[in-house]
């Protein structure tokens, strides 16, 4: 019973020994962590591809192999930036950026021999010319616009597809930049300002022209409530006149010939104010309430038998 103890202790450290030992990358055991792929050498050439965590053995012998490990996780590789010709002949600098992961341990070697750097070397050319291919295709409008998304999915599948034999899957290639070269935009800024004239020209002139209509209306409805006005005002004060007239006519009608003789003695007043002199016949009719026998009502004063008048006396 010890004995069998002992062979089961014994065991147990020898296989914690071994795990012990793949974890540092020697030993027959080759452990894959999670987040981790692994390609195993044999003589220099793939002898198995372990994509799966967990424990494998190494081939028959463990000195003359190599373990390469690779990261399972995605990647982020940002390219450089590109000046790229649009299907309107606009010249724009696109940045992006694309996320990547390593799909398969065995090609990646074959393709890149490991080295991660070629490998982004690689999958930078590609979704730069995809991207260029893309977007030469499509205006300036449309790479700006929301369609931009649809555009962003072609390129990922252009270059997925053209890379899934290499190892690589391309998860995602994403525009996260997109400028004007400045000679551009300032033609832009130019194209822009002529626009906004314009469009403030044809504004203008619609707006001077409803301007000249509305006045128009405006004087013509001024000059016919005018005109309306004074002709109403022209009749009421015929109608005043009309009254005021047969009023007096009807208070001074008993009275007439004092009447004329009041108002010929307001002309009087009037006309000979100082310093004012007047040329006219003794005959002229202006004149005739200056003969004191001409006024209305007039009363002689009685004389005595002398024929005086008695107030002289």
């Amino acid at each position: 019973m010890r004995r069998l103890i002992g062979l089961a202790l014994a065991a147990l450290m020898l296989a914690l020994a071994l795990v012990a030992l793949g974890s540092v990358g020697i030993g027959p055991v080759v452990i894959t962590r999670e987040g981790e792929q692994k390609l195993v050498l044999f003589l220099s050439s793939p002898y198995a591809s372990l994509v799966q965590p967990g424990l494998s053995l190494r081939p028959p012998i463990p000195v003359i192999t190599t373990v390469l490990t690779f990261d399972a996780r995605l990647l982020y590789l940002n390219t450089p930036s590109s000046k790229i010709q649009t299907r309107d002949q606009e010249r724009i600098v696109i940045d992006n950026y694309v996320m990547w992961r390593i799909s398969d341990p065995l090609r990646f070697y074959k393709s890149f021999k490991g080295v991660v750097s070629e490998a982004e070397s690689r999958i930078a050319d590609v979704v730069s010319a995809d991207v260029r291919e893309v977007i030469g295709k499509h205006t300036l409008d449309e790479v700006l616009s929301d369609s931009r998304l649809a555009l962003m999915e072609e390129i990922t599948e252009e270059s997925a597809k053209f890379l899934a034999d290499r190892g690589i899957a391309i998860q995602d290639v994403r525009i996260n930049r997109t400028e004007l070269p400045e000679a551009t935009i300032q033609n832009v800024y130019a194209r822009m300002r002529t626009e906004r004239e314009r469009l403030a020209r044809k504004y203008r002139a619609e707006g001077d022209e409803q301007g000249r209509r509305v006045r128009a209306e405006a004087d013509r409805q001024s000059s016919v409530i005018v005109a309306e006005a004074e002709r109403d005002a022209e009749l009421v004060r015929g109608e005043g006149d009309a009254k005021a007239a047969a009023i007096f006519a009807r208070a001074y009608q008993p009275f007439a010939a004092f009447y004329d003789f009041w108002r010929s003695l307001q002309a009087y007043r009037t006309a000979f104010e100082s310093g004012t002199t007047l040329v006219l016949s003794p005959d002229e009719g202006f004149l005739r309430y200056l003969d004191a026998d001409a006024i209305p009502g007039r009363r002689e004063a009685p004389t005595s038998a002398s024929g005086e008048p008695e107030a002289a006396r």
